[in-house]
């Protein structure tokens, strides 16, 4: 299915390429707001840290004493998640927040004025980000150094991650169902020159046009040219067919005579049973030839059968003049039931052969009546009936399995043999049902039903 279909795997494929993008975009944009939390982090410690450095003091007795604190009431919170501590040489100061704990930093060399950043353990367990920076202070005539500590709980990082995360899904969500639209649109418009070629190639198979439209992109142009030249050597080759059919006709026609010439001296001889033979012969050959040539000439004109519209009404009245005049038909009441306005998708010289041979054939069988008749629009049904004796039961048992023809039953004659190929060249069918006259009721139709 997926292979067969080309717009499903461009579907797939855009699917894949939009959720690998935003799958990725998705992570890209959480790295960068978790990176920025955690610049802004150590921006906030490493003012804490200024804040602390710039309240120590060397005290009378020597020692290094914080004497303004930090205005953060969260460093006097037990726990709270922020810390500091100083470690000097006479001892540690920590802020209340630490509680019982310490900051145990790894040792490193740092020069005094640099902030150094770390990741460890703190109270509970849990991952603090530290800025330390080494720093010397002097009065009295004396000079001491320490190492000044502020440490804050990663926890809030991670709790500012996930809610940008909460909050991006649905931005993503949204942002896929739009590009799911666009992928849907650029297709559509993408393959909008193919479906216009499919019809066009429809319309060619259906006669409805000779040729493929030039007007279509650069890249479908050279399937189009392609098409095109493969229609034209179609058309070629049917010509040439049509031609070898004639010259095949017209090349029997003497051989064909001179065996019926050489019938009648045979039967003049006194040889009639071989003289019969040779006519049955000639005649065979003689309805073979007719009947492909009727066919090759049918196919070549069905071939344009969607340009075809001629009125039915008109071929209809011709003919019955025309059987009128006959003797099949000079007893028979011909009634002409179809509108004026009926138009047959069939050339003028197939529709008169059609419904002139369907006509040939009820004349023949009726008593007194033959009916010709229509309905429907777009899809038009015709109905020829008489009142004569109808279907016998073995042609009536023949007309109702699948498929059989009334070309097949036996008996049927050349006429009816060439209805049923021009029926078959344009599409449509003949069923038989009983007519409400008594006899026989054809109908021709592409979608007719089959009824008794």
């Amino acid at each position: 299915m997926i292979r067969r279909s080309l717009r499903l795997r461009l579907a797939l494929a855009g699917a894949l390429a939009v959720s690998l993008a935003l799958a990725l975009a998705g992570f890209g944009l959480t790295l960068l707001f978790e990176r920025h939390v955690y610049r802004t982090l150590s921006d906030d410690l490493d003012v804490d840290l200024r804040q602390i450095i710039g309240g120590l003091e060397i005290a009378r007795g020597g020692e290094i004493a914080l004497v303004r604190p930090p205005p953060d009431a969260r460093f006097n919170e037990p726990l709270s998640g922020l810390y500091w501590q100083v470690d000097t040489r006479s001892g540690q100061l920590r802020s209340r927040s630490l509680w019982d704990s310490t900051l145990a930093p790894p040792s490193d060399l740092l020069s005094e004025g640099q902030t150094h950043y770390h990741q460890i353990a703190g109270p509970g367990g849990k991952l603090l980000l530290v800025a330390e920076r080494r720093i010397e202070l002097a009065a009295q005539g004396q000079r001491q150094a320490a190492r000044a500590f502020v440490a804050s709980d990663l926890t809030r990082l991670r709790r500012a991650r996930d809610a940008f995360i909460a909050d991006l899904i649905p931005g993503l969500v949204l942002l896929a169902l739009f590009l799911a639209f666009a992928t849907w649109l650029q297709l559509s418009l993408g393959l909008r020159p193919l479906n216009r070629l499919r019809r066009e190639v429809a319309d060619a198979i259906g006669g409805r046009r000779q040729r493929l439209s030039q007007d279509a992109p650069s890249e479908v142009l050279p399937l189009v040219r392609e098409v095109n030249a493969l229609l034209d050597t179609q058309e070629k080759e049917l010509q040439r067919a049509r031609g070898r059919a004639a010259d095949l006709a017209h090349g029997l026609k003497t051989p064909l005579a001179a065996l019926a010439g050489d019938a009648r001296k045979l039967r003049a001889r006194g040889s009639p049973d071989v003289a019969d033979s040779l006519d049955e012969i000639g005649e065979a050959m003689r309805r073979h030839v007719e009947r492909e040539l009727a066919r090759a000439r049918v196919q070549a004109v069905a071939t344009q059968r969607g340009r075809h519209a001629t009125p039915l009404r008109e071929v209809v009245e011709a003919l019955i003049r025309t059987l009128s005049r006959t003797e099949n038909g000079e007893n028979i009441r011909f009634e002409d039931e179809v509108a004026e306005t009926v138009l047959a998708p069939f050339e003028r010289l197939d529709l008169t052969e059609l419904i002139g041979n369907l006509l040939d054939n009820a004349a023949r069988h009726a008593k007194s009546r033959v009916r010709v008749s229509s309905e429907g629009g777009a899809r038009l049904t015709v109905m020829i009936e008489d009142d004569g004796p109808g279907l016998d039961p073995a042609q009536e048992a023949f007309v109702r399995q699948r498929g059989g023809r009334l070309d097949q039953g036996g008996g049927a004659g050349l006429g009816l043999a060439i209805t049923q190929d021009i029926l078959d060249a344009y599409g449509w069918r003949m069923e038989l049902a009983r007519s409400p006259l008594g006899g026989l009721e054809v109908r021709l139709g592409e979608g007719v039903a089959q009824e008794f």
